[in-house]
């Protein structure tokens, strides 16, 4: 795998420089992670501007706590989990314990034909209508690979809830994705 370049500067040099408080390369860093990790805030933003909002915020403890790196794994992943954790705590302030537990669900099994239907975008935007909730422990889980013991000390919830929350955001998934096959059909 051939090292990422920026601007002539190699992932490893934009980090040395942005140690030395180096703008340009603080500038490149965002410019090489930022699409990658909007993506990431989008999964667990209401909309883009609280996406952009979250992004903002993980890069500011990005760069803050830069020289906490200890180059035990990917500088990317370091980041990737700085911008989780701040999705995490921005969701939070939004008190979402509350959820509605009295939706209709639709037990069945997704037809695997409606599922190869369904586009990346479509997929992100039926995660994103989730009950707040439902939505970040469905993130954690299934995207971000969080075991319920990991998510309960997230998220400060028994692991029995994170399995409750997950079970119920898969199942409204279900119901959604039916419901787009059987309409597309």
């Amino acid at each position: 795998m051939s090292p990422l370049i920026v601007n002539g500067r190699t992932e490893k040099e934009i980090l040395k420089a942005c140690l030395k408080g180096d703008r340009q390369a603080q500038k490149d860093m965002f410019h090489l992670y930022a699409e990658k990790m909007m993506a990431v805030c989008l999964r667990y933003a209401r909309n883009h501007q609280e996406a952009e909002d979250m992004l903002q915020d993980g890069f500011i403890k990005v760069f803050t706590n830069m020289h906490n790196f200890e180059h035990a794994g990917s500088f990317e992943g370091w980041i990737r989990r700085i911008v989780v954790n701040t999705a995490i705590k921005y969701t939070q302030k939004k008190s979402f314990t509350h959820e509605d537990n009295s939706l209709d669900y639709v037990e069945d099994h997704i037809d695997p034909e409606a599922l190869s239907m369904l586009t990346e975008a479509e997929l992100i935007k039926l995660i994103s209508e989730l009950p707040e909730g439902y939505k970040v422990v469905f993130n954690l889980y299934a995207i971000e690979g969080y075991s319920h013991r990991e998510i309960s000390e997230l998220l400060n919830i028994d692991e029995s809830t994170s399995r409750s929350q997950l079970l119920k955001a898969r199942r409204l998934l279900q119901s959604k994705v039916q419901k787009l096959y059987i309409v597309a059909v």
